[in-house]
């Protein structure tokens, strides 16, 4: 078992409840030397994992927040190769996750990016516009490191490709919980917990629930079907803002239900 799902398994073998939140590398007033602040911060606050993203021109996952989180950190000439030399420095006592969409990653080089990662304390890639049936592109350069790649499940995958998806998964499965991009206030639809019902049955590895987590109430609904969730837009928008208080609050409760 690779150091995400162990370390995830841990957390909610202790009853917590995994919240895994969101940053933009470089969204920072200092760029990427406030990496690792934000890191510690949220590390002490009682994240399960961090996800880092990599700013991309093409955000095709993003909303709003996001993109514009991305648009200031390409504004500070911030890219993967900056991103991995800044990882390279820091230490963490959990576990980090690299978002990024596959055009930086393939500009890079697979290999050499594999290569590099390995030199950080990052042990999850996610690689949302990657399709499945694409991994091969990636997962055979990540078989002999201790990095998942963490494979996502949209509201309307069908429940066989579910089981498809959630065999022999790796890390943690990330469950996109609207149709549509990333965002605060969203409504959910009622069959979203059915849906995470089922996937957590056939999944033998964490299941968290993303796209839209933005209150406390949300979380308590998720965690009734699966082992926690993954919160971007809120946290990215709150920091941006100044709001730490507001951040460290929401993930110590959140990791409380």
């Amino acid at each position: 078992m690779k150091t995400l799902t162990r370390h995830l398994t841990q957390k909610i073998e202790n009853g917590e409840t995994l919240v895994v939140p969101y940053i933009m590398a470089g969204d920072h007033e200092n760029g990427l030397d406030g990496l690792d602040e934000t890191i510690e911060f949220l590390q002490n606050a009682g994240a399960g994992a961090i996800e880092i993203g990599v700013a991309f021109s093409d955000p095709v996952a993003d909303g709003p927040i996001i993109q514009d989180a991305g648009i200031r950190a390409l504004a500070k000439q911030v890219g993967v190769f900056q991103i991995l030399k800044k990882l390279q420095t820091i230490e963490t006592k959990i576990p980090l996750v690299i978002m990024s969409y596959f055009n930086p990653i393939y500009n890079y080089g697979v290999e050499k990016f594999v290569e590099d990662l390995q030199k950080t304390p990052v042990k999850g890639l996610i690689i949302p516009d990657l399709p499945f049936e694409h991994r091969d592109y990636v997962e055979p350069i990540l078989e002999n490191t201790d990095i998942s790649l963490v494979r996502l499940v949209s509201l309307t995958t069908p429940k066989e490709r579910q089981k498809t998806l959630a065999h022999d998964a790796q890390g943690f499965i990330y469950a996109v919980a609207v149709n549509g991009t990333t965002g605060v206030g969203r409504n959910y639809n009622e069959n979203i917990y059915g849906h995470l019902a089922y996937l957590k049955s056939e999944s033998k590895i964490p299941v968290l629930a993303g796209f839209g987590v933005s209150n406390i109430e949300q979380v308590k609904n998720f965690r009734k079907v699966c082992d926690g969730v993954i919160v971007g837009s809120f946290i990215v928008n709150a920091l941006h803002n100044g709001e730490k208080e507001k951040v460290a609050e929401f993930v110590k409760s959140a990791a409380k239900v």
